[in-house]
């Protein structure tokens, strides 16, 4: 599983990088929101961990952005801001979850495998609606073709 952190703190960065790399992920780091934005556009990653106060776009926009061009990957938010003004607008913006520094690494990491397990799951739901939809189709007598009744 890939993991883009956009972290702007060298030592910083480079712990989480190094942490999520023996826990056996793949994980790339940048350290500016404009990078990280066009890293997370263009790169597969089941998951984003995102400072909030970032050079260029701050993780605010980095998210907002994300979220408006349909991308629904899964974002962490882990950031110095610590008053619950800037938790829930994180969440509200559609972050997945939100961890304030200083923080501790194991509990970092069972929130990383809780958001990609709830992925996970999140990823069979349509097939899951599929089958309703035709079972659905089939107990009225009809079939459905391109979403719609014939």
């Amino acid at each position: 599983m890939k993991i883009l952190i956009v972290e702007d703190e060298p030592k910083t960065g480079e712990y989480l990088r190094q942490g999520l790399s023996e826990a056996g992920y793949v994980a790339d780091l940048v350290p500016h929101g404009t990078d990280g934005l066009h890293m997370a556009l263009h790169g597969a990653y089941g998951l984003v961990i995102l400072d909030v106060m970032l050079p260029g776009l701050n993780g605010w926009q980095v998210l907002q952005s994300l979220r408006e061009r349909g991308l629904q990957m899964p974002v962490l938010f882990l950031t110095a801001r610590d008053q619950v003004e800037d938790r829930v607008k994180g969440l509200e913006l559609g972050a997945d979850d939100y961890l304030v520094k200083p923080f501790s690494f194991a509990e970092l990491l069972a929130r990383v495998r809780i958001i990609l397990r709830r992925g996970r799951r999140a990823t069979k739901a349509p097939c899951c609606a599929s089958r309703i939809w035709s079972w659905i189709c089939c107990a009225a007598g009809s079939r459905a073709t391109a979403g719609a009744w014939t």
